[in-house]
């Protein structure tokens, strides 16, 4: 199960691994026991051995050099070695997606966490397909994923939920970009803290209305052309993140 977590994901050089226990503080020559899925990952794939040097990072301790100590199947140990860089959140926004086909949902959540999607809230719409979602296999892809692209926090994904329970306990004040279709968008320096893409076929006109009347939504315009929801996500979230650099 979790050796797919790792499966060709990072340099044979220098490999790269989320690692977090729990009530344990990182500190230089700390001895930690690493995962099974791990250790299968080093030994048997990457072909790591005793003495070679790993990475090792988590959102409350930061990115540690560390050096595997023992490796033995599905077993092992590294010594850490230094802080190479301190804890730092990522600057990003939470997303709002109405799930969709297996490989496609996979899709949103690997680009997600590579674009900085700090949380992954999957709502359900009038024209959501997919309403069954495998949280933990998704759970295992962001987390490949911040391997891969190097942030330091792997993003929370919450269950699913109905589109009108989210809005009616979203803050007023907690805006939030929604890629309406063929409606004009909104300019301003205002900071987006959420964005929301529709399902394949777009919101139903209910939906829209619904949208529109709340204070804390804004209209985020993709450009003319009809995309497709995952590409709508790659194409929403660089729009917003234009909008926070300028």
């Amino acid at each position: 199960m979790a050796v797919a977590r790792y499966r060709k994901r990072m340099s044979r050089s220098d490999p790269r691994l989320y690692l977090e226990v729990p009530d344990v503080t990182f500190t230089e020559g700390l001895e930690l026991p690493l995962p099974a899925g791990q250790a299968h990952y080093l030994g048997n794939v990457m072909r790591q051995a005793v003495g070679d040097a790993v990475r090792v990072f988590n959102a409350t301790d930061g990115e540690w050099a560390a050096t595997i100590q023992t490796l033995r199947k599905d077993r092992g140990t590294i010594v850490l070695g230094v802080m190479e860089r301190p804890p730092q959140p990522t600057d990003g926004v939470e997303l709002l997606f109405a799930p969709l086909k297996r490989d496609a949902t996979e899709l949103v959540i690997r680009m997600g966490t590579e674009l900085g999607v700090t949380a992954f809230r999957p709502v359900i719409t009038e024209r959501t397909n997919t309403h069954r979602l495998n949280l933990d296999r998704l759970a295992l892809i962001a987390s490949e994923a911040a391997e891969q692209c190097e942030r330091l926090d792997i993003p929370m994904i919450h269950p699913p939920e109905p589109l009108k329970t989210v809005l009616s306990t979203w803050p007023d004040d907690k805006p939030l970009f929604a890629a309406l279709e063929r409606r004009p968008g909104e300019d301003g320096p205002l900071k987006a803290a959420a964005l929301l893409i529709g399902p394949e076929g777009g919101f139903s006109d209910t939906e829209v209305l619904l949208l529109q009347r709340h204070p804390a939504v804004h209209a985020l315009t993709l450009g003319p052309l009809v995309l497709r929801a995952e590409t709508a996500v790659c194409a929403g979230l660089s729009r917003l993140a234009l909008r926070r650099g300028a």
